[in-house]
């Protein structure tokens, strides 16, 4: 483990020291507990927009898409337990 230094303002540090104290810990563990709460909600979002540029891709190499009111029916009529045809994929309009 290695040390790193942070300058909080005042009222930061007091903000902090509440809270810590509202949920029984010590700052300590709290500010470390935001710091991972933040590198794993980074890591979350670098992954969907990673997932989403790869879908993007592959709908403009194909050429091919679902137009979203016809994916949100299926996708509401599946969710309420409802046989559902899926649609199909057509060319993307331009």
């Amino acid at each position: 483990m290695s040390t790193t230094t942070i300058r909080l303002p005042e009222t930061l540090k007091a903000r902090i020291a509440a809270a810590a104290k509202r949920a029984g810990t010590t700052s300590h563990s709290f500010i470390l507990e935001a710091i991972a709460e933040k590198a794993d909600q980074e890591e979350r979002r670098a992954d969907f927009n990673q997932v989403a540029e790869e879908r993007y891709a592959r709908i403009v190499e194909s050429g091919k898409t679902i137009p979203w009111n016809e994916m949100r029916g299926y996708l509401e009529d599946r969710l309420n337990g409802r046989k559902a045809k899926r649609p199909s994929a057509r060319k993307l309009a331009r």
